[in-house]
């Protein structure tokens, strides 16, 4: 397989307005948080876990407003949804040096709870975000969705990653029954496509959906 040039590899390293990796917030807790770290494979791993169990997973703060989607706005609310997540995961990654980059699909997902089924009427989520890392040559996929303390609540089996291995979402939860099926695939994005993210969220929590804050997953 042919490897990215590096001139290709420097648009995965710059902020946008969504992925502000030039915040000096976000600057600040990249660096803290690779402190000694001896390669980015290593700092990549750091940012993960953080990102995964340090901003717990809340689906109602899904919005259709591409200002609640900006990474430091989602750090220091604390909280967010899988893309919320994944735009602070690329932000963190581009602020350590590190390129990285969004990946978006279309899942399924067994285990959503019947008030969030009834809500939005289906248990297709038709842009499901998550990480691609530049490590050692490869684009690495990593999925810093659910955090520790929701997957030992409800039962789901934890994604690990290593900076070596894609580590996305599993299909099965610790019963053994199904949790996540990958239905569809897209092309990994540069930045944030909020267009398109937003036309098809919309349709399921409507056109003026911000935030809600309070709400606990």
């Amino acid at each position: 397989m042919q490897k990215p040039h590096e001139e290709d590899l420097q648009i995965y390293l710059e902020p946008t307005f969504a992925i502000d990796s030039d915040n000096l917030k976000i600057i600040e807790t990249a660096k803290g948080l690779t402190q000694g770290c001896s390669d980015d494979r290593e700092k990549a791993v750091k940012l993960f876990y953080f990102v995964r169990d340090s901003i717990p997973y809340n689906i109602y703060m899904i919005s259709v407003f591409i200002e609640d989607f900006k990474a430091s706005r989602v750090l220091e609310w604390g909280k967010g949804y899988c893309v919320q997540k994944a735009v602070l995961l690329t932000a963190l990654g581009r602020a350590a040096g590190i390129p990285c980059r969004l990946e978006f699909a279309r899942i399924r997902n067994h285990k959503v709870p019947k008030h969030l089924f009834k809500m939005i009427g289906t248990n297709i989520f038709p842009r499901h975000g998550y990480n691609q890392f530049f490590l050692d040559g490869n684009w690495i996929s990593a999925v810093a969705a659910f955090d520790r303390d929701l997957c030992e609540r409800i039962g789901l089996k934890t994604v690990e990653f290593d900076g070596k291995t894609d580590a996305i979402l599993h299909e099965k939860d610790l019963n053994g029954e199904p949790h996540i099926e990958y239905l569809e695939k897209f092309p990994p994005q540069q930045d944030l496509p909020f267009e398109w993210l937003a036309e098809a969220v919309s349709k399921l929590v409507g056109p003026d959906k911000r935030p809600w804050l309070t709400k606990e997953y």
